[in-house]
């Protein structure tokens, strides 16, 4: 009798509550959305995405929520309108339980600033694809100028850039990286010279040509003896004395 008892209240638990669930969100459908509500999660980490942008892409495309019935608002369509800001990572527009509507929002992480002669300025982000830069906010990143194909920073240079931002050493030393024909030269941040590395190829190696001549080298004759180190030969360091 116990067990028929127990199982009972269970059942009519179990009822009750997908009534509640079914009611409830028959009810919150008849709702007029009256609060809308724009969360850009990685906000603190970078802002290259304000709530107004988001408010008036919305207005622009009339699938501002405010105002409507919540059982007339197409969220995918909202979804994809906010998609449309290259800024924008990834969206979930989404219905609380008070009948509020959410975009919850993350933005694109940029991990290289490219100011090309042929393209432009613009940010490589870490999926390898390009980013639009924001007049709302900038972020300091590795700098790369000069005669730079959008397949060339997606690429070589986006591999090249991930291994110095990895290494603290090498992301203090360089200030800005020179590109001309696919051939680079890096400007460091002390010293008035170049360092040219000709093509990225076997950069590592050629990396730790110049850890060992700046150790052995240039901090013992001094960093303003030479305008130029060139490291494109094998297994040598060539030196252009300043006139």
């Amino acid at each position: 009798m116990k067990r028929f008892l127990l199982v009972f209240a269970i059942l009519i638990l179990l009822g009750y509550l997908v009534f509640a669930a079914l009611y409830f969100k028959d009810n919150t459908r008849e709702k007029v959305c009256e609060n809308f509500k724009v969360l850009v999660k990685d906000s603190i980490n970078k802002q290259f995405i304000q709530t107004e942008d988001i408010e008036q892409l919305l207005k622009k495309a009339n699938l501002h929520p405010l105002g409507k019935p919540l059982a007339e608002i197409n969220t995918m369509e909202m979804e994809e309108a906010i998609r449309a800001n290259k800024l924008v990572r990834t969206v979930d527009v989404y219905t609380t339980h008070k009948g509020s509507l959410v975009a919850s929002i993350y933005q694109r992480n940029p991990v290289l600033r490219v100011i090309s002669n042929r393209d432009g300025s613009y940010y490589i982000d870490s999926e390898r694809e390009r980013m639009p830069t924001s007049l709302n906010y900038t972020v300091y990143l590795p700098l790369a100028i000069g005669d730079i194909t959008e397949e060339f920073a997606k690429n070589e240079l986006y591999d090249f850039v991930m291994y110095i931002s990895d290494k603290s050493y090498w992301d203090a030393w360089i200030e800005q990286i020179v590109v001309n024909n696919n051939k680079v030269q890096l400007v460091p941040r002390a010293g008035d010279f170049k360092v040219t590395l000709g093509s990225l190829d076997n950069y590592k190696e050629k990396l730790d040509k110049l850890k060992l001549f700046i150790d052995k080298g240039l901090n013992t004759v001094g960093w303003n003896r030479y305008s130029e180190v060139n490291l494109e030969y094998n297994n040598q360091v060539v030196c252009t004395l300043k006139q």
